[in-house]
């Protein structure tokens, strides 16, 4: 089993929680003890014969350069990776806020590229993150260890290629009708569509995230194409000029290319190569690892994509095949209007009969479209180019079909690899869905086997230890080992976990009187300053509308403005609180007065009706595991985390993380969850922890 390191030690209650005290006090909070794993990390690592620097004087180089301070749980973290490398183990990190992760993978990671003359792979779950490393982290780090290495370290960034401009899409015809819109929104997109083609034109890159500002996805759609939708370069007529094309030429001449989780999958899945040749990959924010592996494994059918399919198929000499296309379209949706919303356990022979048809119509239109057009259509490169493209997008919806109908043939559910579920979304229309059971496998084979690969995250530690977290990774037995790298914080004299035990129960009829008096009270005590964390759109919206009619101070709220301009506002406004819903449970970084209270209503289990999730627990209980222990209280868990890990983001912060949900004390898995958060002080006494609030607001 995994060694896990050492755990900051929890304090006795003190009188005194937020009485002032200098930076200093915080700063090394688990300094005192040296994290291990499983192999020894405490051994000296090997130098090469050659001159290469080590780790170890490369980061005192780079942290020299860039101004920093030397962190204990950045070396450690640091000289982990390089065994890592060294001796081919995966490694599962956690390091806390504030240990410099980042720089203590890049520099081993640097090192490693250059002494093998290979490229190393770093992936990221959020944009933020990439922007960060490529625009600030590595050129800096690039001038810092230049002069030590024998060359300038290089790096690139890699997107999936859908991010960006198509250029043989650029040199169509805008004809935006293709999008299924209302006749009065044409113009509104025709226009930006036309921006997008003068942009064309002015661009060095295609990506997306270098328009400023930007356009709604509709918009986007109309000038990119998926990779699945891509004929290839070769047999583009745009291909020497092709944006994606250029991107992945420079990133197979780079040191370092960073990514997303995303486009990893789609490299580890896929049976050609998207990334550069690799043997070494980086994985920060790996708890989002799953969740971003599952969607990219997953496929949705819609009415509409159907409709659209057949619109395009009616262009190009389809001999009439895309009418039945359309009518299967509406046959399908019938069946969705006859069947109620959730998993789909098995299939009457009605809906087997609309699918088997709706598969062999894809098949037969597809072998239409892709047939060699005889005389004057033949010579046409644009024209062949949307005929390569339809061709493999009806492919691609072919395939979904054809992996939901695979799962009602297998006759043993406890072998079925898929779910279906049929999803039900008042805005984007009805879907049918299919998903895998699990990633683990998946991963364990394409990505575990061929790689080395180093996990990163500030949390990943669940219930106190790695072993769940590995588990939905499929990380092999005996090939890791982990490191708790700490953090700067001392969390025990730093911050306060209060449960509100005296509240009821959550319910479903929206949050009671006694649990908005709460909030009031506690955002009182705090001066504003609280960031609120919900379950719900619906609990938050309902404790928003209660609270601007008491409270003294603004209150914003997820959705009345874009959540980067609501986190902006937040933290630039010291008496504000922001309330929202999952989106800011994770990636919200607000040092400071401006953040001085987390509030969580509830303990963030899945919905009972996750077809995915509940699923899972199902499979999890048939093979005698604790289904519930194994999915909704590790997902809650995870969560818990990352929301309580909102309150100190830096070693001079201070405050609260009050949880209205009572469960978290009085339940038994109430202690796994409490052990997956940071090692906060912990109390149930809503008058000590006001008390604490209101002498920290007077020592500010």
């Amino acid at each position: 089993m995994p060694n896990t390191g050492p755990k900051a030690q929890v304090i006795p209650p003190d009188p005194e929680v937020f009485a002032p005290r200098t930076p200093a006090d915080t700063l090394w909070g688990m300094s005192d003890a040296d994290p291990t794993t499983q192999q020894s990390v405490t051994e000296e690592t090997s130098t090469e014969e050659t001159s290469t620097p080590t780790t170890g004087e490369l980061l005192t180089a780079a942290v020299e350069s860039l101004g920093g301070a030397r962190r204990a749980g950045q070396e450690a973290m640091a000289e982990a990776v390089t065994r890592a490398f060294d001796n081919k183990r995966h490694l599962a990190v956690q390091a806390g806020t504030g240990t410099g992760k980042s720089l203590a993978y890049l520099v081993p990671s640097i090192r490693y590229a250059q002494t093998t003359d290979s490229t190393v792979i770093v992936s990221t779950a959020t944009i933020a993150l990439q922007r960060q490393l490529v625009n600030r982290d590595l050129p800096r780090l690039a001038d810092a260890l230049e002069p030590l290495l024998e060359r300038r370290p290089t790096f690139a960034i890699m997107k999936g290629r859908s991010n960006y401009l198509c250029m043989n899409k650029i040199a169509r015809e805008p004809e935006p009708e293709d999008a299924l819109i209302g006749e009065e929104d044409i113009s509104w997109l025709g226009r930006h569509i036309v921006r997008l083609h003068e942009w064309a034109n002015e661009t060095e890159t295609g990506d997306r995230d270098d328009l400023d500002p930007g356009v709604p996805d509709l918009a986007w759609k109309q000038v990119s194409v998926t990779a699945r939708e891509c004929i290839g370069a070769s047999r583009c007529p745009h291909g020497e000029e092709c944006f994606a094309e250029l991107a992945r030429a420079t990133a197979r001449e780079s040191d370092v290319v960073v990514t997303n989780h995303a486009l990893l999958a789609i490299d580890a899945l896929s049976d050609v190569n998207v990334l550069p040749e690799h043997d070494v990959v980086v994985i920060d924010e790996a708890h989002e690892l799953d969740g971003r592996i599952t969607a990219v494994a997953s496929a949705e059918i819609t009415v509409n994509s159907l409709n659209l399919a057949a619109r395009r198929a009616g262009k190009l000499d389809s001999n009439g095949r895309e009418e039945k296309l359309t009518e299967l379209a509406g046959d399908l949706e019938l069946l969705f209007q006859t069947m109620r919303p959730g998993r789909w356990r098995d299939l009457d022979d009605g809906s087997k009969g609309t699918l088997v048809a709706l598969r062999d119509a894809l098949w037969s239109l597809r072998q239409t479209i892709a047939a060699a057009p005889e005389g004057e259509a033949a010579n046409d490169p644009e024209r062949n180019a949307e005929r390569q493209n339809l061709t493999n997008h009806l492919q691609e919806i072919h395939d979904s079909i054809v992996r939901i109908l695979e799962v009602f043939e297998e006759e043993d559910a406890a072998k079925q690899q898929d779910v279906v579920w049929h999803n039900q979304d008042d805005r984007r229309g009805d879907s049918l869905n299919v998903a895998p059971l699990s990633v683990a496998g998946l991963l364990h084979q394409k990505l575990f086997t061929d790689n080395t690969v180093v996990l990163a995250s500030a949390t990943l530690t669940i219930g106190g230890n790695f072993n769940a977290m590995a588990a939905s990774w499929g990380l092999p037995k005996g090939t890791w080992d982990s490191l708790d790298a700490g953090t700067p914080f001392d969390p025990a004299k730093s911050g306060i976990l209060y449960t509100a035990r005296h509240l009821p129960d959550p319910g479903r009829d929206g949050l009671p009187q006694e649990t908005l008096d709460e909030i009031y009270e506690l955002i009182m005590a705090a001066g504003g300053r609280t960031l609120g964390l919900f379950s719900s759109k619906r609990a938050a919206v309902q404790a928003t509308e209660a609270m601007r009619l008491r409270l003294p101070f603004d209150v914003l709220c997820q959705g009345d403005d874009s959540t980067g301009a609501l986190v902006k506002k937040f933290a630039e406004s010291e008496n504000t609180c922001l309330f929202g819903t999952l989106t800011l449970w994770q990636g919200v970084d607000v040092p400071g007065r401006s953040l001085s209270l987390v509030l969580i209503d509830r303990i963030p289990f899945p919905r009972p009706d996750d077809p995915l999730l509940q699923a899972r627990k199902e499979a999890a209980d048939a093979e005698g595991r604790n289904g519930f222990m194994e999915v909704a209280a590790t997902h809650a868990a995870l969560l818990m985390a990352q929301g309580a890990g909102r309150l100190l983001r830096h070693v001079t912060d201070r405050g609260v993380v009050a949880v209205l949900d009572s469960r978290l004390v009085t339940k038994r898995y109430g202690s796994f969850l409490r052990s997956s958060m940071p090692r906060f002080w912990e109390t149930t006494n809503g008058d000590t922890v006001r008390a604490a609030l209101k002498r920290l607001v007077a020592t500010d």
